[in-house]
C-alpha cells in the first residue's frame, strides 16, 4: 500500500476488535471512518480514538450492517468526508449461541444478515470507490468458527462459513481490478463478544490488538501478493 493511499473504513468500529483496528490504522497514518449501530457509541469511540491518536483523522457514522441503505450511505459518507477509500475492514458482527431447536428464526436471521449480508452490502458499494482510488484492500474479519462447527453455533457458524466463501470468491472477482481481498479468522479473543467466559483466566486468549496487528501487516504486503486467508490462533491455549 503506497503512502498516498490512506483512507480506511472499519465497520463495527466503536469497540472491541473494530476499535483496535481503527486505532492501529490511525496510528499507521490512515484517515479512518468507523460505523456502528449506536450513534452515541460512534461519537464516544471517535473521541477516544482522537485522544489515543492525536495526530489521526477520524470520522464516524451510525449505520446498521443489516441495512442496504445504511451501508450505501456509509460508503457515500466516507467519499464525501475523505475523498477516497483504500481499505475496507468488514468487522461488524453479532452472535447468537443456542441449539437450532430453540433458536428463533428472527435471531438466526439477525446473525446472518449482520455477519454476511453486511459485508456484502459494504463490499458491493465500496468497489466502485476503491476502483476510483486506484485499487485497495478489503479485509473480512471472520472467525475460526468459519471452519470449525460447534454445538449451539448454527447461526454463527452459518454466517462465518458463508463469509469465508464470500471472501474467497470476492478475491477472485476483484484481484484483476487492483482490489485485494482477505479474511482473517481469529480464534478466542478476549472481548465482550460471544460466549461468556465468566471469571476464568483470559490471559491465554488473543487480544483485539493482535487482530489489529494482523490487519496492519496484511495491507502492507507488496501489491503482487495476496495472503487471502489468515488463521490467527492463541499460542498457548489451555490443554485439554
Amino acid at each position: 500500500m503506497t503512502e498516498e493511499k490512506r483512507v480506511a473504513l472499519v465497520t463495527g468500529g466503536s469497540r472491541g476488535i473494530g476499535f483496535a483496528v481503527a486505532r492501529r490504522l490511525g496510528a499507521d497514518g490512515f484517515s479512518v471512518a468507523i460505523s456502528a449501530r449506536n450513534a452515541d457509541g460512534v461519537a464516544s469511540a471517535i473521541a477516544r480514538l482522537q485522544a489515543d491518536v492525536p495526530s489521526g483523522k477520524f470520522a464516524g457514522m451510525q449505520a446498521d450492517a443489516r441495512s442496504e441503505s445504511d451501508q450505501k450511505a456509509l460508503i457515500e459518507f466516507v467519499g464525501q468526508t475523505f475523498g477516497r477509500l483504500d481499505v475496507l475492514v468488514n468487522n461488524a458482527g453479532i452472535g447468537e449461541f443456542e441449539s437450532v431447536e430453540t433458536l428463533e428464526p428472527e435471531r438466526f436471521r439477525a446473525v446472518v444478515e449482520t455477519n454476511l449480508f453486511g459485508p456484502y452490502y459494504a463490499t458491493h458499494f465500496a468497489v466502485p470507490v476503491l476502483k476510483r482510488s486506484g485499487g485497495g484492500f478489503i479485509v473480512n474479519i471472520g472467525s475460526l468458527a468459519a471452519v470449525n462447527a460447534f454445538a449451539g453455533g448454527s447461526a454463527y457458524n452459518a454466517s462465518k462459513f458463508g463469509l469465508l466463501g464470500f471472501s474467497e470468491s470476492s478475491m477472485l472477482d476483484l484481484r484483476h481490478q487492483g482490489i485485494r481481498v482477505a479474511a482473517i479468522l481469529p480464534g478466542s479473543v478476549a472481548t465482550e463478544f460471544g460466549h461468556s467466559h465468566g471469571n476464568r483466566d483470559h490471559s491465554w486468549m488473543l487480544t483485539s490488538e493482535d487482530v489489529a496487528e494482523a490487519v496492519s501487516d496484511l495491507i502492507r504486503f507488496p501489491d503482487r501478493a495476496i495472503a487471502s486467508r489468515i488463521d490467527l490462533r492463541p499460542s498457548r491455549p489451555p490443554k485439554r
